[in-house]
Parts: structure tokens; sequence; C-alpha cells
């Protein structure tokens, strides 16, 4: 598993993954960047970068993220949210098909390792609050502004 830390308009980012594809993206407030980005993490780096600037709006590197195969089901389910675009934990549970699962849907969000990539911080709550983000809220705020600069800003 190789690693690799760049700095971001959140913080530093973690990136891990291997020739099977990118399994952990999270992002802290330290850290020490790297000299070096290993080869099978470049394409991650490249299109997280342009995700920053504001060219890209998708990401199409490998992802090999370790989880249950419910979890899985919910993070997959994220990757369906459009770009600049949100749900809520009950719309999930709904496209799930088990509207009484919202506390587990939410409880997989929270677990999800490609942060950003698998857009958890497209799901609000149902009043439309910005809910549960592990990376906190404010980083869950500026990734929606960022997404929808005109939508958001009346929002929140």
């Amino acid at each position: 598993m190789e690693t690799v830390y760049i700095k971001t308009p959140l913080g530093i980012a973690t990136i891990m993954g291997d020739e099977n594809g990118i399994s952990v993206i999270s992002v802290s407030d330290e850290g020490i960047l790297s000299a070096d980005i290993p080869t099978v993490l470049q394409e991650a780096v490249t299109q997280l970068n342009d995700y920053f600037e504001g060219k890209r709006t998708d990401f199409d590197f490998k992802l090999n993220p370790k989880g249950t195969e419910f979890q899985q089901k919910v993070w997959n389910a994220l990757l369906e949210i459009p770009f600049g675009k949100t749900r809520t934990y009950l719309e999930q549970s709904k496209i799930l098909g088990d509207v009484k699962a919202i506390r587990a849907v939410a409880s997989a969000n929270g677990k999800n390792p490609l942060w950003i990539v698998v857009p958890c911080h497209r799901v609000i709550g149902t009043d439309g609050s910005l809910t549960g983000y592990a990376g906190g809220l404010w980083r869950k705020k500026w990734l929606l502004e960022h997404e929808n600069p005109t939508t958001q800003q009346s929002l929140f």
C-alpha cells in the first residue's frame, strides 16, 4: 500500500492505494507533505487537484474501499449523487430500498473511507441541515459551496 500527503484547501489529504485502486482519501489539519508521489497514486492526486481548482466534477480513477457488503452498497449509492446536488439521509435510505435503514445508512456514510470522491458530503439532514461529516461540518459546507456556489450559499 502506497501513501501520499498533499495540500488541499481543506487541509492535508492522505491518499492510500495500490494497483487495485485507491482505498483511502481523508483530510486532516496536520501532516507532512510528500516530496514524491508514487506512480500508482499520481492519477488520484491529479484528479483531486483538478477538483479543487474547479476543473473537474467527477473522478474516474479506480476505487478499492474496504468495508462490509452493506457499506459498499451505501457508498455505491453515494456515487450516484450528481455534482452540485444533495440528497437527504431519508432519500438515500429510500434509494437503497429500506426507509427504516436511515441510521444504518448514516453510519455507513460516516465510515466512508474515500472522502470527496465518494461524495458523502452531499448527504444532508431532512430539514436541510448539515449533519454528520467525519471531516467536520466546516469541510462539508466548503465542499457543498465549492460544488454549487449559488445554491448552497443561500441554504447555509
